[in-house]
């Protein structure tokens, strides 16, 4: 049993809650973990995990606190978490509007969540906690990206859910920004970060820039809506051996930008056209499309060390 007990930590992941509510429903009603190792803390098995999950759904469908555990408390001993359902005759959370994660696992499905239930403490505490075990790029293709996804899917189908995009797109900017700050990196930007002109989807670039301070490569983020010459005065001004430009969309993705880039009297060693927007048959000769976040970093730490060694050469 003690292999299949979780931490608190990793059951307010699941769930989607935040740690101090799993500490509130074991100090008010009792509902805490009762797995004991000496030693050690207690952790939560999968029949208290159960019934958290009773109690989470209860709660989101709003039963009262007490009137919930009462309910969670009742459940079998040996009811396994994964075949919980909702209450005879409730709905599901959000009122049916559940966010789809795909293949995502548990972690995913808990921010998910906490997204509809907007509650930015738990959301907050998911992504923190996984950008510091499994680092960025993991943390961005294995969980924030189904859920954006899903997000985006959901509102595609109903027009709702804008205020959920914009919490969870908030607290995603906030923890990127955090593991920029925690990875300062000091000199002239080796690569430079740009939407192209009159895109606005810039979380992508965000969690660029995150991964490019995760391997200490110093570099310079403009944003969203970047006009071509606010750009190329940038790339004139700073120097850098590399410039992604992201476009979301067909819209935002003029191949003349690129080109522009291409000509410039710093010229980059390295184009990056970054984003589902670009077609790969309209890039200009020279340009670089990579494939996903990877990639990207891939490339320029490629360009880094090209650097680094023809400067130590």
């Amino acid at each position: 049993m003690a292999d299949e007990a979780l931490s608190a930590g990793a059951v307010a992941r699941r769930l989607g809650v935040a740690v101090t509510t799993l500490r509130t429903w074991h100090q008010r009603y009792g509902l805490g973990p009762s797995e004991h190792v000496p030693g050690q803390h207690r952790r939560y098995t999968p029949a208290d995990l159960a019934r958290l999950e009773i109690m989470r759904r209860l709660t989101a469908e709003g039963v009262t606190p007490a009137d919930a555990a009462r309910w969670a408390r009742q459940a079998p001993a040996d009811i396994s978490p994964d075949v919980v359902g909702p209450r005879p005759g409730t709905a599901r959370d959000g009122g049916g509007l559940t966010i789809p994660v795909g293949r995502a696992g548990p972690v995913a499905r808990g921010l998910a969540r906490a997204a509809m239930r907007l509650d930015s403490v738990a959301i907050g505490e998911t992504i923190t906690h996984a950008l510091a075990a499994d680092g960025v790029i993991a943390t961005w293709d294995g969980l924030l990206r189904p859920v954006l996804a899903g997000i985006g899917e959901r509102h595609a189908a109903t027009g709702a859910l804008i205020e959920v995009e914009h919490l969870v797109s908030r607290c995603v900017s906030d923890a990127f920004a955090t593991v920029a700050h925690s990875h300062p990196v000091t000199g002239s930007p080796r690569i430079l970060l740009s939407c192209a002109d009159e895109e606005q989807h810039s979380m992508p670039l965000e969690a660029l820039s995150a991964a490019l301070a995760e391997v200490r490569m110093s570099y310079l983020m403009l944003g969203a809506r970047v006009p071509v010459e606010a750009l190329l005065d940038a790339v004139n001004r700073t120097g850098p051996a590399a410039v992604v430009v992201w476009s979301h969309t067909r819209a935002t993705a003029d191949p003349g930008q690129l080109s522009a880039l291409l000509g410039a009297p710093r010229r980059p060693l390295l184009v990056l056209a970054a984003g589902p927007g670009w077609r790969a048959d309209t890039l200009p000769a020279g340009v670089v499309r990579p494939v996903d976040l990877t990639e990207a970093v891939s490339l320029a730490l490629a360009v880094r060390d090209s650097l680094d060694q023809s400067t130590t050469g």
